[in-house]
């Protein structure tokens, strides 16, 4: 043991040589002082925000110098020290820090909030806990590769609050995934103190609950993090499991610059002053020999030149600038659809049975889809689509997942960022609330933000008209068109389903694809017997008659195809959207200009539904063509009732046909 009176840590070197420690120390004094500069210019007013790591350098530093280059590292907005000791180039982090081109997202998010896979980091989003279950992801997908990576992936106390940070603990812990939980336990979240967080002595007491190995580091001993994260690191990718780092520091300045420190107890300010990571340690290699004070000197010089020089070139960066059609065209990543014809042989199958067998050959054609969800396995899941899978493909490809939504669409995203497909079984769509976060914020956002492809495709048995009540019987495919980057698919045929359910899998956006209970097994179709593909964005014009439109998608299709057959007499165009998002406006607006009458029915409840969008859409293009105003039909706009009456008198089946005809005679 190498002590040193002069600091008030004790150090252990090991068996590290000299140059090992002279580099642990220049990687941390890189990130200290560029906070430094960093923090003269926010004063200066030159850059608009910062989230200060100072005094825990350490951790950033040892976890990533632990780690392979080609090893996933997920950071937080505290570890500045990742980024550089993965040697992003200066100018590019500059860059990324003010919205210059030069940077990884466009202008289109701040300071920590990016990934590149080119340096194998995946950056976080501000709701923190979801990054946990990418890791997850991504650690599946190394397992599942056997490729012998490790992971790690950071969160601070404060995030441990957060649903995200159990369900991605859990599912590691069941799933033995190779994957570094790095608590940064830094005292505070924003202001609230620890204290008011937990009620347990440390964070890495929770590990237990989770059976899992947990460690406590003294997050501010540059060598004690490298050496035990090392062999830690080296150990999960020989033995795959998941293992809880509990990181004791302390977070030296506000949460972010204007929250300042006033909350913090001046003792306790003091008392982690002492134990500067980068002071003590300077101060063990310069008493022990390994670092003269001109050496150091040098060191800072040279640090101190590069970050003026790289500053000074991202100043004279132009402002970044776009176009409209640029900023659009980012939204999704850019697809060519792949037409692959049917076959003419045929059997006639319900729906249910064409989205299992368009799920069975997807997974036959590609190794690198993983299916996911509750009861999926043995089981088959609840309505029996993936029955059989598990003697097909493996419990390593057909997933039960425990029950915690959040955490698996974070995986899912997490296996795409490692080059694999993720096709996740929500059981009920209701239950996607539970998982909205991941899907809104980090699926959708995705390609935007940093250029990451989303490859997810989230399936949603949804709709009411089995007597399943509010919690089961959901039409929430509103929640979804509203949010730009995901795609909305809702067939309403089991031709339908199959096509563009393999289009869905092959599309490298996140689709959401709604599958209606009701319709699993009541309606039939002569379905292709092999692999096949539709377009996604493509309605299907059902009918052809020249009276009025009728725009509908899911179980309303068939509510409309009842009317229309009875009163034979009606001549309309009926329009089955199958696609939601992306809208195909041009069959609509034909349709529109041609008849001059619209009627849009849906089982989704009224208020701020698509047919509000599509309403919208057609005064704003066809208005001139309109012979009457767009009459909207849908549900009530209140919860689902469970009892048969009730819910046959919130559904709008029954009056359709009145509002039709009405609409007809204006």
């Amino acid at each position: 043991m190498n002590t040193n009176t002069k600091t008030t840590m004790l150090y252990n070197k090991g068996a590290l040589q000299n140059e090992t420690l002279i580099d642990l120390y220049k990687r941390m004094l890189l990130p200290r002082m560029i906070e430094e500069k960093m923090l003269i210019l926010l004063r200066q007013g030159k850059i608009s925000k910062w989230f200060s790591g100072i005094g825990q350098e350490a951790i950033s530093v040892g976890v990533t110098y632990s780690l392979n280059k080609d090893e996933y590292i997920l950071p937080m907005h505290r570890n500045l020290g990742v980024f550089t000791t993965r040697d992003i180039p200066l100018n590019r982090l500059f860059s990324q820090w003010q919205g210059k081109a030069n940077g990884f997202t466009k202008g289109r998010d701040r300071s920590f909030h990016f990934g590149t896979q080119e340096y194998n980091i995946i950056g976080m989003i501000s709701h923190l806990g979801p990054q946990l279950g990418v890791a997850d992801g991504i650690a599946l997908a190394n397992k599942l590769k056997n490729n012998n990576h490790a992971c790690a992936v950071f969160c601070g106390d404060g995030g441990t609050s957060e649903g995200d940070f159990h369900e991605a603990l859990n599912v590691a812990s069941v799933w033995s995934l190779p994957v570094l939980f790095c608590i940064e336990n830094n005292g505070y979240g924003l202001s609230t103190p620890t204290s008011e967080q937990y009620n347990c002595e440390h964070i890495a007491d929770k590990g237990i609950g989770y059976g899992m190995e947990s460690h406590i580091i003294d997050g501010n001993n540059i060598l004690d993090v490298y050496t035990k994260v090392s062999e830690l690191a080296e150990s999960i990718r020989n033995n795959p499991r998941p293992i809880l780092l509990e990181f004791k520091t302390f977070r030296m300045r506000g949460h972010e610059e204007a929250s300042g420190t006033k909350y913090v107890p001046t003792e306790l300010m003091d008392a982690w002053a002492v134990k500067d990571p980068l002071d003590n340690y300077r101060e063990y290699l310069i008493t022990n020999g390994i670092l003269t004070n001109t050496i150091d000197e040098e060191f800072r010089n040279e640090i101190k030149n590069n970050i003026n020089e790289n500053l000074k070139a991202t100043f004279e960066e132009d402002v970044i600038s776009s176009t409209i059609e640029k900023e659009l065209n980012d939204v999704y990543q850019k697809t060519e659809y792949k037409h692959v014809s049917e076959n003419s042989e045929t059997e006639n199958i319900r729906l249910i049975d064409a989205i299992s067998k368009g799920l069975k050959q997807a997974m036959e054609q590609n190794d690198s889809i993983v299916v996911m969800g509750q009861d999926v396995a043995e089981y088959g899941g609840v309505f029996k689509i993936t029955e059989g899978f598990i003697e097909l493909f493996g419990k390593e490809r057909v997933r039960n997942t425990p029950i915690c939504e959040s955490a698996i669409v974070s995986a899912a995203y997490g296996l795409a960022i490692n080059g694999m497909k993720a096709v996740m079984e929500m059981q009920f769509a209701d239950f996607v609330s539970t998982g909205f976060n991941p899907i809104v914020n980090l699926l959708a956002k995705s390609h935007y933000r940093w250029n990451q492809k989303a490859d997810v495709v989230i399936r949603m048995p949804c709709g009411a008209g089995v007597g399943a009540g509010p919690f089961h019987s959901q039409s929430n495919e509103a929640w979804f068109t509203k949010t730009p980057g995901l795609k909305v698919v809702y067939p309403a045929f089991p031709y339908d389903a199959k096509g563009l359910l393999t289009t869905a899998i092959n599309d490298p956006n996140p689709v959401l694809f709604f599958e209606h209970k009701g319709l699993y097994r009541t309606i039939y179709q002569d379905v292709p017997t092999d692999y096949y593909t539709l377009p996604i964005g493509k309605a299907s014009l059902l009918k052809e008659g020249k009276d009025v439109t009728i725009i509908a998608f899911g179980l309303a299709v068939h509510w409309a195809l009842e009317t229309l057959k009875k009163d034979q007499n009606i001549s309309a165009d009926l329009i089955d959207l199958r696609s939601l998002q992306p809208l195909d406006t041009d069959t609509i607006f034909t349709s529109v200009k041609k008849t001059g009458k619209v009627i849009i029915l849906q089982e989704d409840s009224l208020f701020g539904s698509l047919s509000g969008e599509i309403s919208s859409l057609i005064t704003e293009n066809c208005f001139k063509y309109l012979d009457a105003p767009v009459k909207r039909v849908a549900s009530l706009d209140t919860p689902i009732p469970f009892a048969g009456n009730l819910e046959k008198e919130y559904l709008p089946k029954h009056r359709f046909e009145n509002e039709l005809s009405e609409l007809l005679a204006y």
